[in-house]
């Protein structure tokens, strides 16, 4: 098993920032696992947002995000982030941690249902 704490959700103003973070523990190598993020609007479908390769040579965005968001990790803390400028009121959501031993190359990893472990999420609000 692996368990995910997210944080650094909150309230932002449009065009503001946020970093969330998740750390990782269980597993001994779940620090060399594929790491994602998805996130959920009320009355919406969990939606892709970002991944990171098991090396993280590699991370992919969501078109909606791409050139506002980044990812990234550090295998010695077990920990993925999201760092989210330019924040706008329709990123609004439960943002959820996720991660997988598996490859992301050629995987359907947008999809929620390729990735096994996943945190609680988190709350991210962003005002007009």
């Amino acid at each position: 098993q692996v368990q995910l704490v997210e944080s650094g959700g909150g309230l932002v103003q449009a065009g503001g920032s946020l970093r969330l973070s998740c750390a990782a523990s269980g597993r001994t190598f779940s620090s060399s696992y594929a790491k994602g993020w998805f996130r959920q609007a009320p009355g919406k479908e969990r939606e892709f947002v970002a991944a990171i390769a098991r090396t993280g040579a590699n991370t992919y965005y969501a078109d909606s995000v791409k050139g506002r968001f980044a990812i990234s990790k550090d295998n010695a803390k077990n920990t993925v982030y999201l760092q989210m400028n330019s924040l706008k009121p329709e990123d609004t959501a439960v943002y959820y941690c996720t991660t997988d031993p598996g490859s992301i190359a050629g995987s359907h990893f947008t999809g929620s249902s390729w990735w096994t472990y996943w945190g609680q999420g988190t709350q991210v609000t962003v005002s007009s």
